[in-house]
């Protein structure tokens, strides 16, 4: 990560100025300028500072969508959509000022097919809102990227979480989505049909291209029943590595584990303290198994034989709701347990995924790199898919404190790389990790910059972000 790749670029200016004055008389109280508004759809979450649009124009409808990018197209203006502002490599931010898209109001389920396990919704209505509205058809949407995020914003950084392991990630469960492109029409890039041959595949194109090529509009999605029994647990292990060892053999024995996370015992101290448990503060993992009666004991059995073998503690396993979600607030919560293990610093939250075989020495060296560095920096794996984050606390306020994080985290994405695993591997690019992308991929990226260029030729949708056209 390199506040370089967070530079200002070129600013339209006569362009905004007309765009804003077209918007603020088209939508009235609806297109919003002051600052505080602006503030708040910029970049908050991380150390990258905060590049503010114009103007925010608060969405009702694709009309609506399809007539700000028609005038944004038009004066070769940026157009930067906005969920939540949950995203956390800068993707929120608007380095050539434009117009940002607050998608909260455009929150509807279009439709549901319950025969079908699908959906069609809005790219405002967020996970726990549309898993509320799913709960009386006994469906529900599995992603779970921890943070109450839009749909939309999830597609757009192909997000995961705890329950990737088992139902895959965004890529995985976006049947089709809606887009308006840069010439200000809506495309639908495919149909409901749960597998097609049907040319290019648009979908998983917009997917993953962080408002890049286009605004989504709408967002198809897989739904799944929801389990006749859920049971989860936590256990202790003496090492990180005796921990991966078991993630590792969970997965190749082919248990079909729904959640298995990894914390290491600074995180589990942060828990502790935060959410007033007991754990045990050495490296835990936290699972969650999905089935019927007979199947959910079995896995948690063969889970507790696996542990034993590698040197865990007991296996404590509960089917209780009101147990199982506290266990897993407590993980949704990490971010903020750890926030306050150190108050006065600021907090830098990097992830990267590499082949499950190697897990284990890459969280290895990576708790290796903190202690020698001695840094403060707790560690939380979606270890069933050897994706984990580091949550880096330090002090922005001095250049040699950046620069201390910074190099921390090219030395994490280096290793990443070193063991063929990726950069991110749920955060996405944006900002960030432009530097990383480059190395990850090489020559694929002078691919995808032909790619956007094609789309979008006047760079107006989320400029600054996954590379630099040069």
């Amino acid at each position: 990560m390199a506040l370089s790749d967070a530079k200002a670029g070129k600013r339209n200016e006569e362009g905004i100025f007309t765009v804003v004055g077209i918007l603020k008389q088209r939508f009235g109280e609806r297109f919003q300028t002051g600052e505080s508004f602006r503030a708040q759809h910029a970049h908050t979450t991380t150390y990258i500072p905060a590049q503010l649009p114009d103007g925010v124009l608060f969405a009702e409808t694709a009309d609506d969508v399809k007539a700000a990018v028609k005038v944004c197209a038009e004066h070769k203006v940026p157009v930067i959509g906005f969920g939540t502002g949950s995203s956390l490599e800068g993707q929120v931010n608007a380095p050539n000022g434009g117009v940002s898209i607050d998608f909260s109001r455009m929150n509807r389920v279009l439709e549901v097919n319950a025969e079908d396990l699908d959906c069609t919704v809005e790219p405002g209505i967020t996970r726990e809102e549309l898993n509320v509205y799913l709960r009386d058809t006994g469906l529900f949407f599995p992603i779970d990227p921890g943070a109450n995020a839009s749909i939309g914003g999830m597609a757009s950084t192909r997000a995961s979480g705890t329950n990737a392991v088992r139902y895959g990630t965004m890529k995985d469960n976006v049947l089709s989505v809606t887009a308006v492109t840069a010439n200000g029409k809506e495309i639908r890039t495919a149909r409901r049909a749960r597998k097609s041959s049907a040319g290019y595949d648009l979908t998983r194109l917009f997917v993953g291209a962080e408002g890049t090529l286009g605004i989504l509009t709408s967002v198809t999605l897989r739904l799944q029943g929801i389990p006749q029994k859920i049971a989860g647990g936590a256990c202790s292990f003496p090492t990180i590595k005796a921990a991966c060892d078991a993630v590792i053999m969970t997965i190749q024995m082919g248990i079909p584990v729904a959640r298995i996370e990894l914390l290491d015992d600074v995180q589990m101290r942060a828990c502790n303290a935060y959410s007033g448990l007991t754990y045990a503060e050495s490296p835990t993992l936290f699972l969650e198994f999905h089935g019927t009666d007979e199947t959910v004991e079995l896995q948690s059995a063969q889970f507790a034989e696996i542990a034993a073998e590698c040197g865990g503690g007991e296996f404590l396993w509960t089917a209780n709701a009101e147990e199982r979600n506290k266990l897993w607030k407590a993980r949704h919560d990490a971010y903020w347990a750890c926030r306050a293990l150190a108050p006065g610093l600021a907090a830098l939250s990097t992830d990267v995924c590499v082949p499950i075989s190697r897990l284990a020495d890459c969280v290895a060296e990576t708790q290796a790199d903190i202690q020698e560095h001695g840094l403060m920096a707790p560690i939380v794996g979606h270890a069933g898919d050897g994706n984990f984050h580091v949550l880096l606390l330090f002090d922005d306020k001095t250049a040699e404190g950046v620069a201390v994080a910074e190099n921390f985290v090219v030395r994490l994405n280096q290793r990443a790389l070193a063991m063929d695993g990726t950069c991110t591997g749920e955060h996405g690019i944006g900002q960030g990790k432009m530097a990383f992308l480059e190395q990850e991929l090489g020559g694929a990226v002078d691919l995808m910059r032909q790619v956007k260029r094609a789309l979008d030729p006047d760079n107006i949708f989320n400029p600054g972000k996954i590379f630099h056209l040069v």
